[in-house]
């Protein structure tokens, strides 16, 4: 009711408007040929790895083009996918929820002057700047955070890991030779950004130790309250402290088992920082998903408890996951997916097929009968 004695009509939300702030209408930017058709389509499906036909009921087809795009994009690879997308596409294209790019054509004609533009781009040193692939059964653009480049709180870098995945997995995103689908996806510490917890591989960003505390600035920097209550494990309390020349400060301590190193604190308080060389690392999960099919969702579960910063390459995690990606191609059936497999073959088969050292740190002995009952899935009988 506040919307309505406002003036705001919710069937016409564009009329009397005063201001541009906030989205315009997502229906202003389909190509024709996908408003004309919008809601009646026939069927689809994949030429080849990463090149896809949409078939309307009226005869009208769109062919979709899918490139691996970057996460962290500069302004000049923006202007040259916008160059692509006015020569080949009538300034139209998409993204996708795992940063791939979409390049959408009207007609046959066109697909093949786009696929040989997009492969002719390459960086200086060789690799493509729009590589075509991300579809089917197999491993699609690796989602992840922002790491050191842009975080104040990550265990490990994001780019610089994904980059070196990618690399490794690089010709699984141009085939489709996979039983199913594989997402990777990568966090650069627990707070989880990237959404790991239910990805058939997650690369996960860790801290072992707990926050530094520099008790001669802390007050002078935080707020101390808001340093308190950040913590969610209740492990930070406030405290006065001597510093060495005898000056007594207001500061605060940490109850060292308490803390889970989510480096919540550190966000509130600068004084309060958690990268350490020797205690960051990463830890690797298998079996999660989204997907509602053939089983329930699932979340992850760790299977490789520590690898250490390896920069610039992190060769013990590329070598983990290839191996993961290796014995999932062998092993599983198709349309069967990591976390799936898994199950059938056993988390001990799991383990052994991937060649990965199990230890008790792994024991999973999650128990809460309420989360086990709610029906919280489609996958379920009355």
């Amino acid at each position: 009711m506040a919307f309505i004695s406002t003036g705001y009509d919710p069937k016409k939300p564009m009329e009397n408007r005063i201001t541009d702030i906030g989205p315009r209408d997502y229906n202003e930017f389909y190509p024709p040929v996908i408003a004309k058709n919008k809601g009646k389509w026939s069927h689809h499906e994949i030429l080849e790895p990463g090149v896809l036909v949409h078939v309307a009921d009226s005869g009208d087809e769109v062919y979709t083009v899918r490139v691996g795009g970057a996460r962290l994009m500069s302004t000049t690879h923006i202007n040259e996918i916008c160059e692509i997308a006015d020569k080949h596409c009538d300034g139209h294209l998409r993204f996708t929820t795992r940063n791939n790019v979409e390049f959408m054509v009207d007609s046959k004609d066109k697909l093949e002057p786009l696929k040989n533009d997009l492969a002719s781009r390459k960086f200086d040193g060789g690799s493509f700047k729009f590589p075509i692939g991300g579809t089917g059964a197999g491993i699609t653009n690796i989602v992840h955070t922002q790491g050191w480049i842009h975080c104040h709180t990550p265990a490990t870098d994001a780019s610089g890991t994904v980059k070196a995945s990618m690399d490794a997995l690089f010709a699984d995103f141009q085939d489709m030779r996979l039983p199913a689908h594989l997402r990777v996806s990568m966090a650069c510490c627990l707070n989880m950004c990237g959404a790991v917890h239910c990805s058939d591989i997650a690369i996960l960003g860790y801290h072992r130790k707990p926050p530094m505390l520099d008790h001669e600035y802390l007050d002078k920097v935080c707020e101390i309250p808001l340093a308190v209550s950040a913590c969610p494990t209740a492990a930070i309390k406030p405290s006065k402290q001597t510093l060495a020349d005898g000056t007594e400060v207001k500061s605060v301590s940490v109850k060292n088992e308490r803390c889970m190193y989510c480096g919540n604190c550190y966000t509130m308080c600068p004084s309060m920082p958690l990268a350490d060389t020797e205690g960051d690392g990463i830890v690797l999960m298998a079996g999660g998903k989204v997907s509602n099919r053939i089983s329930d969702p699932k979340f992850s579960k760790v299977v490789v408890g520590f690898l250490p910063n390896e920069m610039p390459r992190w060769p013990s995690m590329t070598a983990a996951i290839t191996r993961m990606v290796e014995a999932y191609a062998k092993g599983a059936n198709k349309y069967e997916r990591l976390g799936d497999w898994a199950e059938r073959i056993g988390w001990e088969k799991f383990f052994e097929a991937c060649e990965l050292e199990f230890t008790h740190h792994l024991i999973d002995d999650f128990r809460q009968q309420a989360y086990m009952s709610w029906r919280q899935s489609t996958q379920f009988k009355f």
